[in-house]
């Protein structure tokens, strides 16, 4: 266990965005499962809608890369598709 008053609050404040990060992270999870486990293409574009509002969010709060938030979107979004199709 560090002794300087400078780690400590490093300690403190990773543990603090560590678990903003793991919440954040949960929040997409969820969100993702969601569209894919969508019975027909209609509750699929309505669950996508709100996967994008959350990937944005999140990107915007810095916890995902604008680049990763991008690929998950476009491969969510490729997944609705193919709903429609089948």
């Amino acid at each position: 266990m560090p002794n300087h008053k400078s780690c400590l609050k490093r300690i403190r404040q990773t543990k603090k965005k560590n678990y903003y990060n793991t919440t954040n992270k949960k929040l997409v999870k969820k969100a993702t499962r969601t569209v894919l486990e969508s019975e027909n293409h209609a509750d699929a574009m309505v669950n996508l809608n709100k996967a994008y509002s959350i990937l944005d969010k999140v990107a915007a709060r810095g916890v995902y890369h604008k680049n990763t938030v991008s690929r998950k979107k476009s491969r969510l979004n490729a997944i609705v598709k193919k709903m429609m199709a089948a």
